[in-house]
């Protein structure tokens, strides 16, 4: 495990960070998956950023923003928060996990032979550059990062089964897989993403081993 490798983790220089970025849907959390994912990451020998979907406490905002009738600028803060809080449970439920808000914390968190999970809210609250709507939920803010941090590739895990097949991000899309700013985030990014699903587990520790291609690429 990652956490067995603290101690002798090699001290990189900031542009040796060049990770690969996880998005684990809020999804794989109520399915009870979440564990074996983590512990899959966790085994890598690479700079990874785990960034957690909101789940079902993005739902509930979701929820109080049709019963309280706020605007989508304050759900998508809340959201953030709702973020947030699975980044905090995740690294509270398995060792060699930390979180992160900035890029500096999250090449730090490398440094010291840890897998970072990123905690947006602080990073990007006042931001002007990231569309406050429901549009843009995790699955974009993921490729987002990805592009900030200049990664090799962003993985993004569904509870769902996932075709093994190439992906088209507006097929993703038309389906409610991803949300609808992915396609042009993409893009935008020029990111190689790739998509998982249930029972991949193997798959993509193979991947970010380097030990395959993904299975399942997601083309622009």
């Amino acid at each position: 495990m990652r956490a067995a490798l603290q101690a002798s983790a090699p001290a990189l220089e900031p542009d040796d960070f060049q990770p690969a970025v996880v998005k684990l849907g809020g999804s794989i959390v109520r399915g009870g998956t979440l564990a074996g994912w983590l512990e899959v990451i966790a085994d890598v020998q690479r700079p990874i950023v785990v960034v957690p979907g909101g789940g079902a406490l993005a739902d509930e905002v979701r929820h109080c923003q049709r019963q309280l009738g706020f605007g989508d600028a304050t759900a998508h803060r809340m959201a953030l928060l709702a973020m947030d809080q699975l980044a905090w449970a995740i690294a509270g439920m398995t060792p060699g996990y930390e979180v992160g808000s900035t890029i500096e914390d999250l090449r730090k968190i490398h440094r010291r032979g840890l897998v970072s999970v990123w905690a947006p809210s602080v990073y990007l609250a006042d931001r002007t550059d990231v569309e406050a709507t429901w549009r843009l939920t995790s699955d974009s803010l993921a490729l987002w990062l990805a592009g900030k941090l200049g990664a090799q590739s962003c993985c993004v895990v569904k509870s769902g089964s996932i075709a093994h097949r190439p992906l088209s991000a507006d097929s993703l899309r038309h389906d409610g897989i991803v949300d609808e700013a992915f396609p042009a985030m993409l893009r935008e990014t020029g990111v190689s993403a790739a998509m998982f699903g249930q029972g991949d587990e193997s798959d993509l520790a193979a991947f970010l081993a380097g030990e395959s291609p993904a299975p399942m690429p997601v083309t622009a």
